[in-house]
């Protein structure tokens, strides 16, 4: 719709030009700035037609545009400013709307200085009142409707501070293969629900807190050490081999766990520190996993197993304990980290200090944005308990969980210290690097050796390693194909007072290769079957045969 003005020259001065003062075209004085005229850093304010870069005195409004913008002094009405960079864009269009509320802008500018205008100024003041009445009083109501909005939203928000940020995981699985004791091979059909509650008290920091619930009732694949010559002085829950994300945390019993309280802030632009009070990671911290796409933070929208969400270095141990990063500018970033399992245990071989600890040290590079490289070492102490002469070891690639349970690997990688009933001592190293080869296509790969002493028994060596190809976008916006293939945790050697053959324990290479491809069916929920193949588990071919875990994940966030 073209706006009816004056076509005159001294009617422009007052009608026609005003129309250049809102919107796309220039910014009005007192009012508040558009998103597309925050260019730039804010200037001067102008008060000069002069003072345009994009205006000269040649231009048939440059008089119109005089009279609204050159201050009292010079003649003017001082309501109209231009954009931050000192233009004025006169030739850009704008709706009647936008001509209103820069009206009322202007208008509001000049209405303590009326006595001073002269009776023909006056006059076209009212006729533009008129002829926007409507729209003016349209955009009154609009505001006046925002403000309600705004005010019942205060009255009823769940806090100023707090966000609620929620994900309910659904999927049905089944395993194919002769490895099951004590659970039957059948379908089942397993949830895990998390509700976070995010806090930032300054805006630079954020409080997690996480409650978690669910059904899940792990599989008790067979353990090599069951088959060996220590029966019956530990009895693990089965190789973590092909293990699914949900087990993190989805063995509840259906009853709601606070299973994450931490703390991240910063100290300046260049160091953070974070606080785990309950479950802490060390995922949590650290500048990066150098694993795109596949890590979701364990949630359900990235690969299917924590095997290959991130490498199992960043498994070992957890808990309570702090970090702190140096970051400058993302291109070479320190992280170091310390987490104890039973820090709030006062008891004997526990605490902060005395029980079981992985202190991290990374040093993450990234030359580029599609480029990057990890170098990461954990120094790790993890003990057994004995109970009713039975061993329940401090399991390596825990998560700092302890009771013998951990989430990638094998048995004889996790838990010989507690079949022996000796501590042992980990130092882990690892390298990560990840390289978005196209906008279609990213690589992801990690390798990393444990070197593990069983104290006043004996050394060992634990191999892990994984090559990963994720495809975003695939066949749609949001969706994810991934393929993963790697070795998960195993215990390759022994020297000392023991060997793998004196125990009756192999170091077979077993295979972990998982395909996955998730569905993005709406911005909170995504579909993902998927499956993954296990050669060799428990490092041993001629007792094991291989297994297939198929799986058909639904994830629902909010």
């Amino acid at each position: 719709m073209h706006l009816p003005f004056p076509k005159t020259l001294p009617a422009l001065k007052f009608s026609g030009l005003l129309l250049a003062t809102i919107g796309l075209a220039a910014q009005p004085k007192g009012a508040i700035a558009q998103s597309a005229l925050l260019e730039g850093d804010p200037m001067a304010q102008v008060t000069s037609v002069s003072e345009f870069a994009d205006v000269s005195p040649g231009d048939w409004a440059y008089e119109a545009l005089a009279y609204l913008a050159n201050s009292e002094q010079q003649g003017g009405l001082d309501c109209l400013e231009g954009y931050p960079n000192g233009s004025f864009r006169g030739r850009q269009a704008l709706t009647r709307y936008e001509f209103a509320a820069g009206l009322a802008s202007c208008l509001d500018a000049v209405v303590g200085r009326l006595e001073n205008l002269d009776p023909e100024a006056l006059a076209r003041i009212e006729a533009l009142q008129r002829e926007f009445a409507r729209e003016l009083a349209d955009l009154r109501g609009r505001v006046d409707l925002l403000e309600d909005r705004t005010a019942e939203l205060e009255a009823n928000q769940f806090s100023t501070t707090t966000r609620l940020a929620g994900e309910g995981i659904f999927d049905i699985n089944d395993l194919f293969g002769d490895q099951l004791e004590a659970v039957g091979n059948t379908t089942v059909f397993q949830y895990r629900a998390r509700l976070n509650f995010q806090t930032s008290f300054s805006g630079d920091d954020l409080l997690q807190t996480r409650l978690t619930a669910g059904n899940r009732t792990p599989r008790t694949v067979v353990s090599s050490l069951g088959r060996s010559n220590l029966v019956p002085n530990v009895v693990p829950r089965g190789t973590a081999e092909g293990l699914l994300i949900t087990a993190l945390g989805g063995d509840t019993s259906n009853n709601v766990q606070v299973d994450r309280l931490t703390y991240g802030f910063n100290l300046g632009q260049r160091l953070s520190a974070y606080v785990a009070a309950i479950g802490g990671t060390h995922q949590a911290y650290v500048h990066s996993t150098l694993s795109p796409f596949f890590n979701d933070a364990d949630g359900g929208n990235g690969s299917l197993s924590p095997f290959s969400q991130y490498s199992p270095i960043y498994r070992i141990g957890g808990g309570t304990g702090f970090n702190y990063r140096f970051d400058d500018d993302g291109t070479l970033a320190l992280s170091l980290g310390y987490l104890a399992d039973n820090a709030a245990n006062p008891g004997e071989d526990s605490g902060f200090f005395n029980g079981d600890y992985a202190a991290l040290g990374q040093l993450t590079f990234a030359p580029s944005q599609d480029f990057n490289i990890g170098l990461t070492y954990v120094h790790g102490y993890h003990t057994e308990v004995a109970t009713s002469g039975i061993s329940t070891p401090n399991a390596i690639f825990d998560l700092g969980l302890g009771s013998s349970r951990f989430f990638t690997g094998t048995v004889p990688a996790n838990a010989l210290h507690g079949a022996l009933g000796v501590p042992a001592v980990t130092n882990s190293y690892g390298l990560e690097l990840s390289w978005r080869i196209s906008s279609g296509i990213s690589l992801s790969a990690f390798g990393g050796y444990t070197n593990l002493t069983l104290l006043e028994t004996g050394r060992g060596d634990i191999w892990y390693y994984g090559l990963g190809l994720a495809f975003p976008d695939l066949f749609g916006a949001g969706n994810l194909g991934g393929i993963m293939v790697g070795v998960e945790p195993y215990l390759t050697g022994l020297r000392g007072q023991y060997t793998l053959a004196s125990l009756g324990l192999e170091n077979d290479t077993s295979l972990h290769i998982e395909a996955f491809y998730r569905i993005r069916v709406t911005d909170n929920i995504s579909i993902t079957p998927g499956v993954i193949v296990v050669t060799a588990p428990e490092q041993n071919r001629d007792l094991f045969d291989s297994f297939v875990i198929g799986t058909l994940r639904t994830t629902f966030q909010f």
